[in-house]
């Protein structure tokens, strides 16, 4: 921002008219795009119309826009009047008007002044606190990062004791971010466990490591979570952790388990995930007839036209699943959390406003590189074993493309224990929808069960 008002108020000053307001941001926006010819993902791609599109161009264009061209605006006016102090031109309408833009120009900058106030505020977390309002002794809440190859990934580390058990917690996605989440809905679970969130490669407060996607694989993800996970049982002093996934997060979090079971105590999947072709293709399927039934004529058009998954693009994965609320209606009234899933999750210290603003961009650019990765992933028949415990938690409502996987991996999956639990108010999210009967659950049965 600080730049782009220095760039303003120089062009501004130089050609001594404000017609630099216009000439600077249209340079600027010229080079901006020029730079990113040639990359691919929904917030650099031309703009789309639909929902996600529009959604895409905002984070990927507008932020920017909003940050670095009204400053340039706001410094190209201040030169040019600047350099044009003592010429005005006599009368009353030009008086009138010279004071409307000088009242614009102190309003616009104090709104600049807010936004970088705003954006400048550093992520924190809070510390947990005892009965006498002060951080618990043994504690740990803290916002770090993992050196994992040449990226840093951002995790969040909170518990009640560091001599508890660690779990370590592999979001949704891919693409997905659970700070606020497990911030808002599972406080509770600090108490009996070392909480550690990732954030994987290209995902919220990892984010600035997307780039190059060339680089971003199914493979890396492995890696990260391996490489995370040896740094918690260094840091924590244990020779195994537990290890939790939701939804795409259990993908890699199954395959991590496979390559390398002394490292865990358990394994927990939420939402699971088997066959994400398969999935998408029940999705697709149900969603055209769905379409149909309730005569809306346009959707099953666009639904026909496109045909059923895998898909190029990562837009056309908006047509086919982006119903999910619809077609697979359920009752949310007293969950935790509603139909609105993550995306409810975003206000929370843990992220910057930097952060925020970024969160469903990232879930696109990093869905639009990851998820073509996952389509030859079918655990009925890549992992019919594993080498330690697991348990999964399943909602109730969940989605039909999902269930009839996991319901045939399960009746073949072997292992030292494979437990099913269900909870009947849930869908794709039971965590965070009945936080309470999941952390009971956590302590009553995964514990209570490996300890």
């Amino acid at each position: 921002m600080a730049v782009s008002l220095f760039v303003g108020v120089s062009a501004g000053a130089l050609m001594r008219s404000r017609w630099a307001m216009l000439f600077s941001p249209a340079v600027s926006v010229a080079v901006f795009e020029a730079t990113r010819m040639g990359v691919d993902g929904p917030t650099v791609d031309s703009v789309q119309t639909s929902p996600y599109g529009l959604l895409a161009f905002i984070v990927g264009r507008g932020f920017h826009a909003l940050l670095g061209l009204t400053p340039m605006i706001l410094g190209a006016a201040l030169g040019a009047a600047l350099m044009r102090s003592g010429q005005h031109s006599p009368g009353r309408h030009a008086a009138l008007w010279r004071g409307i833009r000088r009242t614009a120009a102190v309003a616009v900058g104090l709104a600049l002044l807010a936004l970088a106030a705003v954006i400048a505020r550093p992520a924190s977390t809070a510390p947990l606190v005892g009965p006498d309002g002060q951080p618990l002794a043994g504690s740990i809440a803290e916002l770090s990062s993992v050196r994992s190859g040449d990226k840093d990934l951002g995790l969040m580390l909170r518990g009640a004791s560091t001599r508890n058990p660690v779990l370590l917690f592999l979001a949704g996605g891919p693409g997905g971010s659970e700070f606020g989440a497990m911030r808002n809905h599972l406080p509770a679970l600090e108490e009996i466990f070392v909480v550690a969130t990732l954030d994987q490669r290209g995902t919220g407060t990892s984010y600035p490591d997307l780039d190059p996607t060339s680089t971003l694989s199914l493979e890396g993800y492995i890696e990260d979570t391996l490489t995370v996970t040896n740094y918690l049982r260094d840091r924590f002093g244990q020779e195994r952790i537990y290890l939790m996934g939701q939804s795409g997060g259990t993908i890699h979090g199954v395959i991590a388990v496979q390559r390398a079971p002394e490292l865990y105590r358990a394994f927990i999947g939420v939402g699971q995930m088997v066959s994400p072709l398969e999935t998408d293709r029940i999705f697709y399927e149900d969603t055209l007839d769905w379409a149909k039934k309730t005569n809306s004529q346009e959707l099953a058009r666009q639904l026909e036209d496109i045909g059923p998954p895998p898909y190029g693009r990562m837009l056309d994965y908006e047509t086919a699943l982006s119903h999910e609320y619809a077609v697979y209606p359920y009752d949310h009234t007293g969950n935790s959390e509603g139909e609105g899933g993550f995306s409810e999750n975003f206000l929370v210290p843990e992220y910057t406003f930097t952060d925020q603003v970024h969160l469903l961009g990232a879930f696109m650019d990093t869905f639009a590189v990851l998820y073509p990765q996952l389509q030859d992933t079918d655990f009925r028949k890549t992992a019919v074993s594993l080498d330690i415990p697991v348990f999964f938690v399943q909602g109730a409502h969940e989605a039909r493309g999902r269930v009839e996987p996991f319901r045939e991996w399960v009746s073949v999956l072997a292992a030292p224990g494979v437990e099913v639990v269900e909870f009947g108010k849930s869908g794709h999210r039971p965590l965070f929808e009945e936080p309470g009967k999941f952390v009971a659950y956590m302590r009553d049965t995964v514990l209570a069960g490996t300890a």
